[in-house]
């Protein structure tokens, strides 16, 4: 008999071709870096979580990599006739023949309120709100759970409260804040009982439903099976050379509902009167093979702001489970920082700062700024919102820095809207972050040949291993490196930007040699 956990019901609900590649191809699945972030953080949420719904001391933790599932679910069938907390708490149910569903409880307590033997099911989650999967989530895990036998009394979701502050020492009471779904959940049994159902009729054919990559592959979850299904779709119908796509900001109700019902896949079939600005131009140029550039403009805007100039660039580590006294979760906290000075005659110097302590960076890193910002000149940096929020924020956190702190962000040019206004090259495929509008401009200079760390996602994975008090010195070191070389680029692609926008005739190489701050060395 085939029994689907509440993850492949789960994944039916994005998309029926999931739970049948889930089943039968699972080897064909491949979590891209992010995917696999967000299983760790939700690790760390659920483990806080079991501190805090274990008020007594006495709850049992269930291991189904350890004991399997057989165990689990007998050991759960014990644990119900007493009276302490559960994590991982299993029950399974059969709705027909050879049609069974299995669902895992994050948190199973006591009902100390209601019947003496009755209990309340807790499900975790490291989002700041509940979301429409939740709901799902939760009313199979009522009906799975209802269905085995439990006196459910109650069921929540408990999400990460995002205006929370972390007081220090440890002290996560707070973190998580509950929202009862009880009779929602209870109402839904009908929903679930048709969804397990047809969950096993997917489950149980030879060959995988026909379902067309679309929206639904993102949402709610990125699919680890999108690389294989688009190679699948191409394969079918062909490769389109200017997919749709790469329209960016499709957000007008006419424009998606006109691909989603015509089911449009090529630029070329997107009428230009559904397009604004933008997405017109970069059709036109990408259908072209044509650069736009609006020379005298990108220019003009540049000439506005005399050299010398500094160009910035911040890494930042933003914790579900906050790991310093006075932060919240999910905040961005700096921890690093490129600049790079561009002198009128063209020189460049280059200075940082890096903190791998595993200290509160915040301090070091806000004195270490202020020291390589002085001046007065511009300070250009790709994306101002970014920069601009952290700048701020170190501000009313570190009062007495807080005058130097705001005097930077008011010199803060941002280069990202210069580029959108006025340069498009067809290989950027409808971005302008600076991974798509560097190679445009300076074809030798790719993120890709950086080892290790080439994006901000892989910079938070390097600075959480090497902040790790058990990594090796010598992986730290070699860290340390990757998060130097990757953020440096980062200020230099912008110098490239800024001399191809400007028309500069100063032949600009980057610096190697450069001074740094390091936390660890101050």
């Amino acid at each position: 008999m085939r029994t689907l956990s509440k993850s492949k019901l789960i994944a039916f609900r994005q998309c029926p071709k999931r739970l049948w590649l889930e089943v039968h191809q699972p080897e064909l699945r491949s979590d891209s870096a992010g995917t696999q972030a967000s299983f760790a953080v939700g690790h760390s949420v659920g483990g806080i979580a079991r501190k805090l719904y274990d008020t007594t001391g006495t709850g049992v933790e269930l291991d189904l990599g350890v004991i399997g599932m057989s165990a689990l679910l007998n050991q759960t069938r014990e644990l119900l006739t007493g009276r302490q907390p559960i994590f991982e708490a299993g029950f399974s149910v059969t709705i027909a023949t050879e049609q069974a569903a299995l669902a895992l409880a994050d948190v199973l307590l006591p009902d100390t309120h209601g019947n003496a033997t009755s209990w309340r099911m807790v499900e975790v989650k490291s989002s700041t709100r509940v979301k429409d999967y939740h709901r799902d989530d939760a009313a199979i895990q009522h009906y799975v759970a209802t269905q085995a036998g439990v006196p459910l009394s109650a069921i929540a979701v408990a999400h990460i409260d995002s205006s929370w502050t972390y007081p220090g020492d440890d002290d996560y009471q707070g973190l998580l804040v509950e929202v009862d779904l009880t009779e929602e959940a209870s109402s839904r049994a009908d929903e679930v009982n048709e969804w397990i159902r047809q969950a096993h009729e997917v489950a149980a054919r030879a060959e995988p439903p026909a379902v067309d990559t679309s929206d639904h592959c993102d949402d709610p979850f990125e699919c680890g099976f999108m690389t294989h299904c688009r190679e699948q779709d191409e394969a079918l119908r062909g490769v389109v050379q200017y997919p749709v796509h790469w329209l960016p900001r499709v957000q007008a109700k006419a424009l998606k509902a006109h691909v989603a019902s015509r089911d449009v896949r090529s630029l070329s079939d997107v009428p230009d009167n559904l397009l604004n600005a933008t997405q017109q131009r970069v059709k036109a140029h990408t259908l072209r093979n044509e650069i736009y550039f609006d020379a005298a403009g990108a220019a003009a805007d540049i000439a506005a702001h005399s050299l010398p100039a500094l160009f910035l660039d911040f890494e930042t580590i933003n914790y579900a489970v906050p790991r310093w006294a006075g932060t919240r979760p999910y905040q961005q906290i700096p921890f690093q920082f490129s600049v790079h000075r561009l002198l009128p005659d063209g020189s460049l110097q280059h200075a940082g700062f890096l903190d791998l302590t595993g200290n509160d960076p915040r301090l070091a890193f806000a004195d270490a700024l202020l020291r390589c910002a002085q001046g007065t000149g511009p300070i250009f940096v790709y994306n101002r919102g970014f920069e601009g929020a952290r700048l701020r924020e170190l501000a009313a956190q570190l009062p007495h820095l807080a005058a130097g702190l705001h005097a930077i962000d008011a010199r803060l040019v941002d280069l990202l809207p210069i580029a959108q206004a006025r340069y498009y090259h067809p290989s950027q495929q409808g971005s302008w972050s600076i991974k798509a509008v560097l190679p445009a401009i300076a074809p030798e200079l790719r993120y890709g040949d950086l080892a290790g760390v080439q994006d901000g996602g892989g910079a938070q994975v390097a600075f959480v291993e090497a902040s790790d008090p058990t990594t090796s010195p010598d992986r730290r070191l070699e860290l340390r490196e990757q998060l130097w070389r990757y953020c440096r680029l980062d200020t230099f692609a912008m110098i490239r930007v800024w001399a191809h926008f400007a028309g500069s005739s100063h032949s600009i190489n980057p610096v190697d040699d450069a001074p740094s701050i390091d936390a660890a060395r101050q």
